[in-house]
């Protein structure tokens, strides 16, 4: 008898692994590949599937939960590397996971009387390939052959700023300077720029995201895998 059922409980399992594994299968399979044979969800449709499937997939309006946030969305203006309004409206998106680890980080910096300016936040998969035409520097930009965390809303461009004054903290560089001072590395800097800098970081990668080290304004949230790539307009989320 006991041999009996721990056959039927071993069946049982088999097929509950099969379903679900090849249920999530059947989802990922669901996503079209683009012409670089990555999966890319363009579809509003198939992202509220996927997000009532796992509600920490949804992108959310970081104006909505983000204290003391300062809107300085570049690729919204002209005031970008490429030169052109890459964005019809200035808006900024992360994943839930993502969205909630950034609201820790501004609470935090309230209590010393900062407040995040954010530059970029999800990205359009693309936007990423406009921008590309104009860096061709993977130090700098993804690839349209990889795609970006920015694409799946795991990745901000931030600096700070200071809630009496809104006078932005001086950091290294302007936004998207791609050059060797935008580097964590490099040193040769007044003391002031260097404690800026390492308070962001600090404060980042306490709540869970990653420097990318060729740019200080960049940080990309540590469970970025987990997420699809996106080419969906703000308009539409």
């Amino acid at each position: 008898m006991k041999s009996k059922f721990n056959f039927v409980f071993a069946l049982i399992v088999l097929l509950l692994v099969f379903v679900f594994g090849a249920g999530d299968g059947l989802a990922q399979a669901t996503i079209p590949l683009n012409e670089y044979g990555l999966p890319v969800v363009s579809d509003f449709a198939l992202y509220k599937k996927l997000t009532e499937a796992d509600a920490n997939k949804e992108m959310v309006d970081l104006q909505k939960i983000v204290p003391n946030l300062k809107m300085d969305i570049r690729y919204a203006t002209k005031n970008n590397v490429t030169k052109e309004v890459l964005y019809n409206t200035p808006r900024a998106f992360l994943r839930l996971p993502a969205a909630l680890a950034l609201q820790k980080v501004a609470k935090e910096l309230e209590l010393n009387g900062l407040g995040i300016v954010v530059y970029d936040g999800y990205r359009p998969y693309a936007i990423t390939k406009k921008i590309w035409e104009f860096v061709l520097d993977d130090n700098y930009a993804a690839s349209p052959k990889t795609g970006s965390r920015h694409n799946r809303g795991c990745a901000i461009d931030l600096g700070l700023y200071d809630l009496k004054t809104g006078e932005y903290l001086e950091m290294p560089t302007e936004f998207d300077s791609f050059n060797e001072e935008a580097w964590h590395k490099f040193s040769d800097l007044s003391l002031i720029v260097r404690v800026n800098r390492a308070l962001l970081r600090s404060l980042m990668t306490k709540y869970g995201f990653d420097v990318l080290e060729s740019e200080w304004w960049h940080y990309d949230f540590s469970t970025w895998k987990n997420f699809e790539l996106m080419d969906i307009p703000f308009e539409e989320l």
